[in-house]
């Protein structure tokens, strides 16, 4: 079947069946393989909101500086905080105290009294704590008046490197309300050759 026609004097081949057939199908092609990225982008990008979500306010991750937690948790670790309310003594919290977040562990809430010795020794409520996660204990930086009750609404925390920590036992830190707490930390991510729970 010739496909060839007459316009102005000059002979022009114009498409059969077949090509038309050929070009409806890759148009079609085309057509889907767009809206297949589109939507695929699409979900990647709502994904990666929803992680981020999760991340910023349901387990945040952050990273450790300083030494105030050394030998439980060394600067440059990686941790996952959960979000959560229910804060017990020997729990590792994250707050955030003058724009920036720090890591210590709760010693007391509110209401309990605290006192330490000379020897570093810790008391609440006249039980003396149990502190296995300690390589050494230490007075440290200590100006408040013991012994000491803790406020309604605040948390009494302490560093693990006793000697060096600035905590609740100096009026510059004090006691940390509920509001500044971003969340307790359960897990450490870095290293991997410590990977897992922190005590």
């Amino acid at each position: 079947m010739d496909n060839s026609t007459m316009i102005n004097d000059k002979t022009v081949v114009l498409p059969g069946t077949a090509e038309i057939t050929e070009a409806v199908k890759k148009d079609r092609y085309m057509h889907r393989f767009r809206a297949t990225v589109r939507s695929t982008f699409l979900t990647l990008v709502v994904v990666a909101a929803v992680a981020v979500l999760v991340a910023v306010l349901l387990l945040p991750i952050l990273r450790i500086y300083g030494k105030s937690m050394n030998g439980t948790l060394d600067s440059g670790d990686i941790v996952v905080s959960v979000k959560s309310g229910d804060m017990k003594t020997g729990d590792i919290i994250a707050f955030y105290y003058n724009n920036n977040i720090l890591v210590k562990r709760v010693i007391a809430n509110p209401g309990e009294w605290v006192n330490i010795d000379q020897e570093g020794n810790v008391y609440v409520n006249n039980n003396k704590l149990e502190e296995p996660y300690l390589n050494e204990k230490a007075f440290g930086e200590t100006n408040i008046e013991l012994p000491y009750q803790v406020p309604e609404g605040k948390i009494f925390v302490m560093g693990d490197n006793r000697s060096v920590s600035i905590d609740s036992r100096n009026t510059s830190i004090g006691c940390i309300s509920e509001e500044q707490i971003v969340g307790k930390i359960v897990y450490r991510v870095w290293p991997f050759s410590q990977f897992g729970t922190v005590h």
